[in-house]
Parts: C-alpha cells; sequence; structure tokens
C-alpha cells in the first residue's frame, strides 16, 4: 500500500491588494516597480473576520465539490497554519465539525510555515503506510495579513492570504511509491529572522509591544507584528535549497533531467530565479506562480501544482520535485509521482 496525491484544491478570499493600490500608499514605489521586484501584481487579503478555519472548509469544500471524496470518507486531518483561529483549540477540531468529517477521524494543527506542505505530505504518507488511515485530508491555511502592518511595505507587497486543500489517499497496486524520498532541515539559530516577537506566552502583548517604530528602511511595526529580515533569508535560501535538491537526487538515484517539473515555495520572483540559474533548471520545468495572489505561505506548493495541472502542464507518471523553505528556519523537499 502506498500514499498517493489525488487531488487538490484551493481558496482565496475575495478581497484583493494589487500593486496600484499599494504604490498609492507608498509614494517611492510604483505598481511596476512591485512587480519587478516580487513578481507579484495582486494578493488576496482575508477579510476582518475570516479567520484560518473559514478559508480551510471553503478548500474543502471545493475539493469535496470535485467528487475526488466526501467528509465522511476522511479519517485524518492535518491543518498547517500559524495563525490559528484560537490558541486553543485545535483548529482542525473546529474543521472537522463544521465539515461533518466523523468523530472517529483523527485531527490535528501543526505549526509551520512555507514548510509545511511537503512536512505535511510526510506525516500524511506515515499514517497511511502504518495503517492508521486511508484518506488525510491535508489542509494548509494561513493569514499573514493579519500580523503585518500597513505601513510596512517589506512584506505587505509579498504576502497574500489563502487557503489548500489536498487528498492523499491509500493507493494499491503497482507503479509506486508515489511520495519521497523525503529530505527534512531545521535551523532554529534563523528563528529571529522571520517572526511575530510578541502576542504569546515568551511575551504577551502589552502598551510596549504594540509602539510602532520605523526602520531605516522606513517600513514602521510593532513588536506584535510580522519582522522579516529579508537579506537574512536570502542567503538562508540559497544555502539550503541546493544542497536539499542535491540530497533528494542522490537518494532517489535520478538526476536533475529526470524531474518532470520542480515546484518550489513561491517567495518572490527575484528568489526563485536566482535558484533556478544555481541549480540550472530549464525554465520550461521550473514552476512560478505566484503572480495572481503573492507568497501564500504553505499554500504556495500546492496551489502551483494546482494551476500548473489546469494548465496542462502536469499528467500521470511524471515526477515533480517539491521543495519548501523559510520561516523556523524549516525546509522540506519531497519527490512526487503524479498518478
Amino acid at each position: 500500500m502506498f500514499a498517493a496525491i489525488r487531488r487538490i484544491a484551493y481558496y482565496l478570499p475575495a478581497q484583493t491588494l494589487d500593486n496600484a493600490q499599494l504604490a498609492a500608499e507608498f509614494e517611492d514605489w510604483t505598481a511596476e516597480k512591485i512587480s519587478e521586484k516580487t513578481g507579484i501584481d495582486a494578493r488576496h487579503i482575508a477579510a476582518p473576520g475570516e479567520c484560518v478555519s473559514d478559508m480551510a472548509i471553503a478548500a474543502a469544500r471545493k475539493l469535496f465539490g470535485t467528487g475526488a471524496c466526501a467528509a465522511g470518507d476522511v479519517d485524518f486531518i492535518l491543518l498547517c497554519t500559524q495563525s490559528p483561529d484560537y490558541f486553543l483549540p485545535t483548529t482542525a477540531c473546529l474543521v472537522q465539525h463544521a465539515l461533518g468529517i466523523p468523530a472517529t477521524a483523527g485531527a490535528l494543527d501543526f505549526n509551520l510555515g512555507c514548510s509545511g506542505w511537503v512536512y505535511g505530505l510526510g506525516l500524511a504518507q506515515g499514517l497511511i503506510q502504518t495503517g492508521q488511515a486511508r484518506r488525510v485530508l491535508l489542509l494548509t491555511s494561513e493569514t499573514y495579513s493579519k500580523y503585518i502592518h500597513a505601513r510596512d511595505k517589506s512584506v505587505r507587497t509579498i504576502f497574500g492570504d489563502a487557503a489548500a486543500a489536498t487528498l492523499v489517499e491509500a493507493h494499491e497496486g503497482e507503479g509506486g511509491p508515489f511520495l519521497g524520498p523525503f529530505v527534512y532541515g531545521t535551523d532554529g539559530s534563523g528563528a529571529e529572522n522571520l517572526m511575530v516577537p510578541a502576542g504569546a506566552m515568551r511575551e504577551p502583548s502589552n502598551e510596549t509591544t504594540g509602539r510602532v517604530e520605523a526602520d531605516g528602511q522606513g517600513n514602521a511595526r510593532s513588536r506584535d507584528n510580522l519582522y522579516m529580515n529579508g537579506a537574512e533569508i536570502f542567503n538562508f535560501t540559497l544555502k539550503t535549497v541546493p544542497a536539499s535538491v542535491e540530497e533528494l537526487l542522490r537518494r532517489s538515484g535520478l538526476s536533475l533531467d529526470e524531474v518532470d517539473l520542480f515546484v518550489f515555495h513561491q517567495a518572490n520572483q527575484y528568489m526563485l530565479q536566482h535558484l533556478r540559474k544555481k541549480l540550472k533548471i530549464p525554465a520550461e520545468r521550473f514552476s512560478i506562480r505566484m503572480r495572481a495572489c503573492g507568497n501564500t505561505v504553505s499554500s504556495t506548493i500546492p496551489i502551483a501544482l494546482a494551476d500548473e495541472l489546469e494548465a496542462g502542464n502536469l499528467h500521470a507518471g511524471q515526477r515533480v520535485m517539491a521543495v519548501g523553505f523559510g520561516v523556523g528556519y524549516s525546509w522540506a523537499a519531497a519527490l512526487l509521482r503524479w498518478v
């Protein structure tokens, strides 16, 4: 018995924030400059009362609407988020109830960012191949916009909100494995370079943490807001991603030319093109799918895969390399066989 991806669906909030709107707020930027720098034209932003569970439920319902499975068929929910509805209870429990998934199903949240979808595939594979589950609903849902200060263009131009639902199910018969091998990595020394410093138990929010200050580049934020050290994140990525790709190829016994499609975390266009050229991956086998939705954190890879599938660029039997990297620092890479 093998684990395989059966279907992917995703949800984008109705509200959008395009480059013209941002340029109107930041006088030294133009819409063209933002697009050239990031590769993003628009981002979808969750409404004030719209939370992670709402978006995850919407993505799951879209998946069920394809006929791939029904809510009653799911026997485990894995929900990746860093912006849960509550500290407790687990958001996955709220999703289970709202969707009418059987009470016999397992459900848990796991806190990871841009590497989360690949980690989730590894967890789903373990549940299936050990006989603990047959159909795992892997949900990625994030509302980073709620952490971002309106005057911080360093992150406001990049991040968008979204949710994706991936059905991973048992596949009996020949042709497997369909997921793996996997490569994982963690380096907590870089935690401070992408974080929300205040608001949890280590540093509860108060009047001091809410004080807004500007940095040397004119970006305003408080300690209650998202902070990203872009230069350090870029350096970390250039160091870890090529090494992970090489290690995954070694473990799989494949060459770069034997991988049909490379889908990396859609951080920003500049970073992706830098990685593509460094690894010598042909442009036609390298997915860049962020222009209409931005960096959606843990949902970027499944969104890109769904878009490549809809565009006719992904077929049964093809090999896909998925690589996630970012906050933590955390990274993961996996080889997928499409079914």
